[in-house]
């Protein structure tokens, strides 16, 4: 759906972004990650059509980047832009109509919206009447009452309780099975955990990482487990297949953490193991995409 090819932007000698190019498949869910003053709002400006690029091309559904394509994108900036002294029905009927929206058509998908989300009382409320979690949920309606095909969240968590965040993650899984194509950056691993199919790690303006999450996650898998077993803490001589990490007694349990010596495996664990004591659980420790992040970030900066 979304072919980014070899961007540049620079502000006033500062490279935001340097030669990056990154595919979103249609019906994914694509987290764009990286810490602040990577270039990920530049990037999404630049798909929107409020910046241009130095160089470099923007493709979306194999045509080049043009107007024709707003209607079909949704986007909530990091910043929102609500008309602060503006009723919010009305509010959001003009941006729907700025969509392409008939004022009937918008109504009624308001109206849905509304009840959706519980929020049938604040139709004729003004923004400034809201907290800022009420008015991220109208900005997250304006965004989506149009059902674009591409739905492009800037940090769409923030400033969320985490009941709100979670209505809302569950509204972006909704969107996507009903075959929108989802971009949104964060800085809430656990939200790429949930939600990504792919993600791309921005760092100093370029890319350094970029794939499926299950990829990533097992690219970076570094044959450590987890035992739990009970019993006499056992007593290890030396031929075990592992080395010991970490011990943690309990009350009527060890839990251990191992990294495997080269070449073995799983069940050579287990079998060294089962003699000797009774294993409650052995589980692989997978780094989540939290630790992948600051591992791969430090190691650059």
């Amino acid at each position: 759906m979304l072919s980014i090819r070899n961007i540049v932007k620079q502000y006033a000698g500062h490279t935001a972004l340097n030669d990056v190019s990154l595919e979103v498949e249609r019906g994914q869910i694509f987290g764009l990650l990286g810490p602040n003053g990577a270039g990920k709002t530049s990037l999404i400006r630049i798909v929107n059509q409020i910046t241009a690029p130095d160089s470099g091309e923007v493709y979306f559904n194999g045509e080049k980047l043009n107007q024709s394509h707003i209607n079909r994108i949704g986007y909530m900036p990091e910043e929102r832009g609500l008309y602060k002294k503006m009723e919010i029905g009305e509010q959001m009927i003009y941006l729907a109509r700025l969509k392409g929206m008939s004022r009937d058509e918008a109504i009624k998908k308001l109206r849905y919206w509304f009840e959706k989300l519980e929020i049938q009382a604040w139709w004729n409320k003004k923004i400034e009447e809201l907290s800022k979690g009420m008015q991220q949920k109208a900005q997250f309606v304006s965004t989506v009452v149009h059902e674009p095909d591409l739905i492009i969240l800037d940090e769409p968590f923030s400033g969320f309780d985490p009941v709100n965040a979670e209505l809302i993650k569950d509204e972006i899984l909704e969107l996507n099975q009903k075959g929108a194509t989802i971009l949104f950056s964060t800085h809430r691993m656990e939200s790429v955990e949930e939600l990504c199919d792919s993600i791309a790690l921005l760092n100093k303006s370029k890319k350094i990482l970029d794939g499926t999450v299950k990829s990533i996650k097992n690219s970076y898998r570094n044959a450590t487990y987890l035992i739990e077993y009970t019993g006499n803490q056992l007593d290890l001589d030396g031929s075990q297949p592992f080395n010991v990490i970490e011990e943690i007694a309990l009350d009527d349990s060890f839990t251990i953490r191992i990294k495997l010596n080269e070449g073995a495996t799983a069940n050579d664990v287990l079998q060294y193991l089962i003699p000797k004591t009774n294993i409650n659980m052995l589980q692989e420790v997978v780094p989540t995409m939290n630790e992948i992040f600051i591992e791969k970030v430090s190691k650059l900066n």
